[in-house]
């Protein structure tokens, strides 16, 4: 049986990624990409499914974590007979390797390897030999991987195993090796020198981290994650490296994320670049632009990492899931839907990131163009908004508010690019641009912004609730209304936001976690069962009360969201109030994203929050956004 989700940890090379539990099992690996086939998926059933355990073979305490600043995890397990270190990594943008290394520290320990690889997804068992060098090969259609190690290992119910004693200054190494199974062999490593390539690689990123927060520690470890959930290759950023984690044990809700969502742009290019990493920024906004191009009314929501348009969903029949949570599935259907809000996030993230000098090209600029006449057209039509619901279209506020963002940013840039223009023209009294650049429809897109800014204030509040609401004409909350300030669509301290965010804390607060909706009094999302706090939108609603001055009321939850981290720093998608537990797929780029932004909110006096807002509240009321003063931040 998989451990609980917070037991897991998570190794990684830019590539994939495998999550290892807490008594040393591998239960989740899927090679050469994140979004391949696992060889190893005991996490979504049993042992039968694939998996890969080192450690004591008797009684044994165990603690672990991270090398500082790295991504190699070590493990130490305490027994009668001595200790032992386990060290799991795999090579820094390799894709090929997962390497475990056992050294001995006091006494002797009487170790165990037991590993049973089954491709497919726990489907396909291989057939294992030997090659000429003595490596352990288990080969099943295409796939491949290679076993190496000095330890004999030997046969027990078409499980390979090792019974070996590490004494102290010993040590044993064990590489597995995936390849094509018509091609050669993966070619052998060094364990030890690779491993101190790897640490060095970790270290030398995480120094450019963001610092001078009151937690320095857990803010670099989710820029760890984040760079351990990128694509190398294409700069795309997964979700999470999982699928199938239930929203709800023992529910329906159980979803493949390792994919890149469009609404997940500016989040993720702000905290990469607030973090200080405009590299990686750059990369996930270049497979932003190529993502999108094409025919703007075949936009989808989510992309494979390679920019991939056919994501179907299928159910894995023959895998029981995670503590019973079926069905299994692989893909999202959800690629399909059509939804508002990433139109404002495409256009949000281009202009974020041109505000921090990551300038465009003119085909980025012509797709944008492209993707504002489709939104011409659409903007009033119904969705399924941000949650992605399967129970029917509705006209989603939040949709709304991004629809307008999307116009919003696009007159910002155009205005901006005019003001640098004219700049340049008084400079040397000759016009460059393009005469194309000057027929942009700015006045129309002016005249649109405008109006569905006054159709959300007329249909989307709710005078009685004081509070926005989740789809006009519904009384019901969204925390996803907490982003209505951010997005500059209205200032903070607006008695209308100021009002939605006190309705959210009275009706979506749960122990001190806030919702994403109220799933057990509603039926929006057109499914059975409930799930656990959504814990991005915990820290939305922390970032309001940083923007309206309550600090210490969002310090308080900050510390309680960073509480359900696990031991090594790693957060899931939800938290099951109920249960106490990490629930939803792990590790959740969201999660980490947002608790980046969050802590650098807390800890600058214009943090992400108040920067990506910047610029519109102010103009529909003058100084407005500027009344509420910056935290007073002693401890910082």
């Amino acid at each position: 049986m998989a451990g609980r989700i917070e037991d897991y940890a998570l190794v990684g090379d830019g590539r994939t990624a495998a999550l290892i539990a807490r008594d040393g099992s591998v239960d989740w690996l899927c090679w050469p990409r994140f979004d391949s086939a696992a060889c190893f998926a005991a996490l979504l059933g049993t042992e039968d499914h694939g998996y890969w355990k080192l450690g004591p073979a008797e009684p044994a305490t165990t603690t672990r974590q991270y090398r500082e600043g790295s991504l190699v995890l070590e493990t130490r397990h305490e027994t009668a007979g001595g200790s032992v270190r386990v060290t799991d990594y795999m090579p820094a943008n390799d894709g090929a390797h997962l390497v475990r290394i056992v050294e001995g520290l006091e006494g002797a320990v009487p170790m165990r390897m037991r590993m049973r690889v089954r491709f497919d997804y726990g489907l396909a068992v291989p057939w294992v030999s030997h090659n000429e060098l003595g490596d352990l090969r288990a080969i099943s259609g295409p796939h491949k991987v290679v076993l190496r190690t000095l330890v004999p290992t030997h046969g027990e119910d078409q499980t390979t195993v090792a019974e070996f004693t590490v004494e102290a200054g010993r040590s044993v190494a064990f590489t597995l090796s995936y390849g094509a199974s018509h091609e050669d062999d993966p070619a052998p490593i060094q364990p030890r020198k690779v491993l101190f390539e790897t640490d060095r690689y970790w270290r030398d990123w995480s120094s450019r981290a963001a610092s001078g927060t009151p937690w320095d520690a857990i803010l670099k470890r989710s820029l760890l994650t984040l760079k351990a959930l990128i694509y190398q290759p294409t700069g795309g950023i997964v979700a999470a490296p999982t699928t199938s984690l239930p929203e709800d044990l023992g529910g329906v809700r159980n979803w493949d994320y390792r994919f890149c969502w469009l609404r997940d742009s500016t989040f993720t290019l702000i905290a990469l670049m607030d973090g200080g990493y405009l590299d990686e920024a750059r990369a996930w906004r270049d497979w932003l632009v190529r993502a999108v191009a094409g025919n703007p009314e075949q936009a989808h929501i989510l992309y494979g990492i390679a920019g991939e348009r056919m994501l179907p969903e299928i159910e894995l029949d023959w895998l029981p899931g995670y503590e019973n949570s079926k069905p299994v599935r692989i893909g999202n259907a959800a690629v399909e839907q059509f939804q508002l809000d990433v139109y404002g996030e495409i256009f949000d993230a281009l202009y974020q990131a041109r505000q921090r000098g990551l300038q465009g090209d003119a085909d980025g600029w012509r797709v944008g163009e492209a993707l504002l006449r489709h939104l011409e057209k659409v903007w009033c039509t119904p969705d399924e908004g941000i949650w992605e619901v399967r129970g029917g279209r509705r006209h989603f506020v939040h949709s709304k508010v991004m629809a307008w963002v999307a116009f919003d940013r696009a007159i910002r840039s155009f205005e901006e690019a005019e003001g640098h223009e004219q700049d340049a023209i008084r400079a040397t009294g000759v016009n460059h641009r393009p005469s194309r650049a000057r027929d942009v429809p700015v006045a129309r897109w002016r005249e649109i912004r405008d109006q569905i800014h006054a159709e959300v204030c007329a249909k989307g509040f709710d005078p009685e609730l004081n509070s926005f609401v989740q789809s006009y004409g519904s009384k019901r909350l969204d925390a996803s209304l907490l982003l209505i300030a951010h997005m500059g669509f209205l200032p903070q301290d607006d008695s209308r936001v100021v009002g939605t965010v006190d309705a959210i804390g009275r009706t979506l607060m749960r122990d001190g976690f806030v919702l994403r909706y109220d799933t057990e009094n509603q039926t929006t999302d057109g499914l059975p069962g409930d799930e656990g706090a959504f814990l991005p939108c915990s820290f939305w609603y922390a970032d309001n009360l940083i923007g309206l001055g309550r600090c210490e009321e969002a310090r308080a939850l900050i510390e309680r969201l960073i509480g359900v981290c696990n031991d090594v720093g790693l957060v899931a998608e939800e938290y099951d109030v109920k249960a106490q537990r990490l629930v939803g797929n792990f590790p959740q780029a969201f999660s980490h994203v947002t608790l980046v932004n969050t802590i650098l909110n807390y800890s600058r006096a214009k943090g992400p929050a108040k920067e990506r807002s910047s610029g519109s509240a102010q103009a529909e009321s003058p100084g407005a956004a500027d009344t509420v003063s910056a935290p007073q931040r002693r401890d910082a």
